[in-house]
This record gives structure tokens, sequence and C-alpha cells, in this order.
């Protein structure tokens, strides 16, 4: 059985990203999106990113930037994995051209295999670049982080009728947290989990007691002890 890979996001200070590091974490999401809650300055960015040990993929948020804007964080950063979770196009992770981009895409009741289907035809055509979909809780009040539980049994759903092939690895986010992880992945089989809220104390604030229960519930999932 594989393994399932871990991205804890929102962190906010470098002591959160030590934290989730040695819980087991494989990735670690740093927002660059103003109006988020967990959105960090260049400055903490900067700081998290030096202090991560060797191996730990940190990957930047962003939502409807330009490219441009985009590239530039990233470089300054030394960022090699992107995540956009807007209203992005194809031509927009075209344009991202060097770095490994991860798409989000909102689970609208109904609506999986719709969203999917461009980024399938997008792929076809050559689309070397978007390495991963991440499937999000949609919701009208916020991008991500919201902790509102996914449409799991859409995803299923779409997944026995084989909507995620000839796509990118699927990672799943939206809700998770240490109780419902291990049954997510069991049912579902992602390449990834991504979690935010499901392991914090306080909005921001991670807690290092939920995110070493989450990775050990991931290891269960998978077989692991």
């Amino acid at each position: 059985m594989g393994k399932t890979r871990v991205k804890i996001c929102g962190i906010t200070s470098a002591q959160d990203a030590a934290l989730a590091a040695a819980a087991g974490a494989d990735a670690l999401g740093l927002i660059f999106h103003p109006p988020a809650a967990r959105c960090v300055s260049m400055l903490v960015a900067e700081q998290i990113v030096a202090s991560l040990p060797p191996f730990i993929m940190p990957v930047g948020l962003f939502l409807d930037l330009p490219t441009a804007d985009i590239t530039a964080i990233a470089r300054r950063l030394h960022l090699g994995c992107l995540q956009l979770h807007g209203h992005e196009t194809p031509a927009d992770v075209r344009a991202l051209d060097g770095f490994c981009v991860i798409k989000a895409i909102h689970v609208k009741p109904g609506e999986l295999e719709n969203a999917l289907r461009p980024w399938r035809e997008a792929v076809a055509a050559g689309l070397p670049n978007l390495k991963a979909l991440v499937l999000e809780t949609h919701s009208t009040a916020a991008a991500g982080g919201t902790g509102i539980e996914n449409d799991w049994q859409q995803i299923e759903d779409v997944q026995r009728k084989g909507g995620f092939e000839k796509l990118p690895p699927i990672i799943l986010a939206g809700g998770l947290r240490p109780s419902n992880v291990r049954g997510v992945i069991e049912k579902l089989r992602p390449y990834a989990v991504d979690v935010s809220s499901g392991v914090e104390q306080i909005k921001g604030k991670k807690s290092p007691e939920r995110m070493a229960e989450f990775v050990q519930a991931v290891h269960l999932a998978d077989g692991r002890s």
C-alpha cells in the first residue's frame, strides 16, 4: 500500500513549522492572500522557509493573484510548489512554467464532474507543471480552512465512474481532522491529504498533539504503524 502524503496548511510561524515537521508532515502551506486569517508576511514566510529541515516542502497558496506577482514571491522564497485557490485557468498554470502547480477544485453540489472537465482537456493538450488537484470544500465564506467537511460521497461517486482518470493525482481537503481522516483515506485512497483548522488549538495556531494524531491516523490508514 502506498504512502499517503500529508500537507499541513496555514502555517503562521517558524515554531509551528518545526512542530509540523516533527509530527511527520511532508509539506507545509504558507498563505499569501491578505484577507485570509492565516496569511503570512514575506518576513515571516522567509523565517519559516529558512527553518525547515531537509525534504519538507513549503507550498505557497495564492488566490487570483497575477502570475507575475506569484512568480516574484515564489522566486524570493525559493518555492518550488504553488497552490492556486481562486479562478485560475489552465493558461495561468501554463504561465507558471518552472514551478510545480497544485490547483484547487471546489466541490460544489453536483458539479464536480463539470469542474474537472477543463482540466482534463488541458492536461491532454499538455500541461506538465500541473502536478495535482486538491478537492476543497465549497464555501462562499472563505477559500479554505473553514473546517466544513467536504462532500466525500460526491467525490466517491465521481471516482467510481472513472472521473479522475487522465488527471494529475488527487489531494483531499475540507474538514479533515484526526478523527475522520483515516476513514476518508480508506474510502478514497488519495495521493495526499491537506489539513489546516483540524489540527489547530485556535485559528492560526497549530496543536502539536493534534498534528501528531492526524499523521498517526494517516499512517494507520496506510497500514503503517
